[in-house]
């Protein structure tokens, strides 16, 4: 069994070492029933990190064209030529993973990697297909700010009331799901309405999301940080949109 990490990348050359370093150091020793280190026998996952350079110019593909040269055994590295967004990042490397169960990894350090276990847990006793990593069930966490939390919690709500479900944080980075959720998806966003795209269309094909409390380390802007209040509208026609066309 494999587990494929899907690494989009843009401009991360004061992260991207590291949280890589951080994902080559978890240690994926599970149990045939689970990863409950009393019950069943120890197997190793196999494992795979697909970096996808989403046409970084601030010296990120500098280290990619290295690291591709030192040829990694672990490492997958893709390259767009253009900046397209973070959906077509992630539709590009989910294309080009060969594990059994995928994982979304941010190139920042907001997310930690340890969290991987709790995350695979569901999926490996067999109790889900598709499992998030909320922000918001009690891990630790920095605090975020009131617009972020403010949007992260309206763009959840509305996803429930129009899929009737009761996800506590639907634009999580850490979405695992086994390989068979999305193969044949059409995936179309470009953009972070990939996120609510991703989320709609799993509800839609009857899939249930179980959710795993994460520690959260979040950015600000001057640090970084991406996402803006407009990727906010973006998701918001985005989850209407798929609940009434596929």
């Amino acid at each position: 069994m494999k587990l494929s990490v899907i690494m989009p990348v843009y401009n991360e050359i004061a992260t991207l070492e590291e949280i890589v370093r951080r994902v080559l150091a978890v240690d994926l020793t599970v149990n045939r029933d689970g990863i409950n280190p009393l019950i069943g026998e120890p197997i190793v996952l196999e494992r795979e990190i697909v970096i996808v350079d989403d046409g970084s110019t601030d010296g990120t593909r500098e280290i990619l064209d290295r690291w591709q040269t030192e040829a990694y055994p672990d490492i997958r590295i893709i390259f767009h030529a253009n900046n397209g967004g973070k959906g077509a990042a992630l539709r590009t490397g989910f294309e080009a993973a060969t594990g059994d169960i995928l994982v979304i990894q941010d190139a920042d350090l907001e997310y930690d990697p340890r969290d991987f276990g709790k995350l695979l847990q569901p999926i490996l006793e067999g109790r889900t297909s598709v499992v998030y990593g909320s922000r918001f069930l009690g891990g630790p966490r920095s605090a975020m700010s009131l617009a972020h939390t403010a949007g992260n919690k309206g763009v959840t709500l509305l996803t429930n009331l129009l899929y009737g479900t009761i996800l506590s944080d639907m634009e999580t980075c850490y979405k695992c799901f086994r390989r068979d959720v999305i193969a044949g998806m059409p995936l179309r966003s470009r953009r972070f309405e990939i996120e609510p795209e991703l989320t709609a269309k799993i509800l839609k094909r009857g899939h249930s999301i179980f959710e795993v409390p994460i520690s959260y380390n979040g950015r600000e802007f001057h640090e970084g940080k991406k996402l803006t209040w407009r990727d906010g509208f973006s998701a918001i026609a985005t989850l209407i949109r798929y609940r009434f066309v596929d």
